[in-house]
């Protein structure tokens, strides 16, 4: 028993739940709870680009081989591509054979503004979206920084203090974690209390649709991943759990994703190839909001009675190829991504954004955790197909044992372990 309450899933998912009840019961209440899991998601950021930049400079410093860097970065984007491209294929092929926006009555929406939106689809381009993406330049800086140190006569001596920091860096991390079901409250508290269960009877059906669509893509496709390499998509999932219940109370992906980097780590992928993957991740390797865009654009086409010949079709997937790839980094980014796909198809009204507005926030838990978990599941393939994975700690993490050991007892333990067995 004493076990349970002090385990933070315990917690974050009795958070998720009294925030929900809060939100349904009493939501003037629960909306002013917004703060606890905003400004938890703001402190959590603080500590993504410092990770960013000490895991990749020091895995970059250590690799020794700079034409590795090179090459899994080249991999890491065509594994990117691939991926979100099957997944808009996915999105398109369900929307295609369930219908979900079929006898939709839009009288019965809840419309809002998407004034917003379409203005900055206007004036989207990727040099604002490159500008505005911190990530992306602290990846790119951090790159060039490792190649520094790797050339760097007197790197021991900048090497060295980096590691302390990061080692301090994670620590302070630990400790903020420990806030997590308080920011899981909030951020559910208010996501029920403003939005409310009853703005989902209307558009059900792609509700259901959506999150049966991410769940086959989880478990069929990144599990077949995974299963290339002789990796169970649950153990993954379970090893991963209390980082998909944050997300799932936050709607942020960002609020694990320093712990992802770690956890991954520990269970046996590369510092550099974590380091390299997740942050570009981040912004190119969007699975779940992409079967999302591909989804609403059929679905408002079947709201509004549009029939798309193939041509078009064929057009909207071109399309969203290309901009969905910057639908991160920015709040709303997926609504201005839509809007300039609508925009530029010109057959479906771009006013249907606005039927969307009201249950795009019980959508984007599934968004980001399909991100998340896609993200995940790329470096553990990129590691294992470069070869920078190791499997003793994996079976030590997924058997919890990993949280045992210190880093020296945990060397130990795989120089005891004959090579042929790693």
């Amino acid at each position: 028993m004493k076990k349970v309450f002090t385990n933070l899933t315990f917690w974050v998912l009795t958070a998720i739940t009294t925030g929900a009840l809060l939100g349904h019961f009493d939501p003037p209440t629960a909306v002013k709870m917004q703060p606890l899991g905003k400004y938890f998601i703001e402190i959590v950021k603080v500590f993504i680009n410092p990770i960013i930049f000490l895991t990749i400079s020091l895995g970059i410093s250590g690799m020794g081989n700079l034409k590795k860097v090179g090459r899994v970065g080249g991999k890491a984007l065509l594994y990117f591509e691939i991926v979100t491209t099957l997944a808009l294929f996915i999105g398109i092929i369900v929307a295609w054979f369930i219908q979900p926006g079929s006898g939709v009555n839009k009288a019965a929406v809840q419309g809002g503004d998407i004034s917003k939106y379409t203005t900055d689809a206007k004036a989207f381009s990727w040099l604002t979206f490159l500008k505005d993406n911190l990530t992306i330049q602290v990846l790119l800086v951090s790159i060039l920084f490792g190649i520094f140190l790797s050339k760097y006569g007197g790197r021991e001596k900048i090497i060295k203090p980096l590691s302390v920091a990061s080692k301090y860096v994670f620590k302070a991390l630990h400790w903020v974690m420990l806030f997590a079901p308080i920011g899981a409250f909030g951020g559910m508290a208010f996501t029920i209390g403003k939005y409310g269960i009853d703005t989902l009877m209307p558009l059900g059906k792609l509700m259901l649709t959506v999150y049966i669509t991410m769940a086959l893509f989880i478990f069929v496709i990144l599990g077949a991943i995974l299963r290339y390499y002789r990796i169970n998509i649950w153990k993954f999932l379970r090893y991963i759990k209390e980082e998909l219940l944050i997300v799932l109370g936050t709607s942020s992906s960002e609020a694990a994703l320093p712990s992802l980097m770690e956890k991954l780590e520990k269970m046996g992928c590369s510092k550099p190839v974590v380091g390299l993957v997740i942050p570009a991740g981040y912004s190119f390797n969007l699975d779940g909001t992409t079967i999302y865009l591909s989804m609403a654009v059929l679905f408002l086409a079947q709201v509004f009675h549009v029939d798309l010949t193939m041509g078009q079709i064929l057009t909207v997937i071109g399309i969203l190829m290309v901009t969905s790839k910057g639908a991160a980094g920015v709040t709303g980014s997926g609504f201005v991504v839509l809007a300039s796909t609508l925009t530029a198809v010109k057959v479906i009204p771009v006013e249907g954004l606005a039927l969307l507005l009201g249950v795009d926030r019980f959508m984007s838990e599934a968004r980001a955790i399909t991100n998340f978990i896609g993200n995940g599941v790329a470096t553990v393939f990129l590691a294992n197909n470069e070869k920078e994975f190791d499997r003793v700690k994996m079976d030590a993490a997924f058997s919890k044992e990993v949280y045992e050991y210190d880093p020296e007892e945990l060397n130990l333990l795989q120089e005891e372990i004959p090579l042929a067995e790693k």
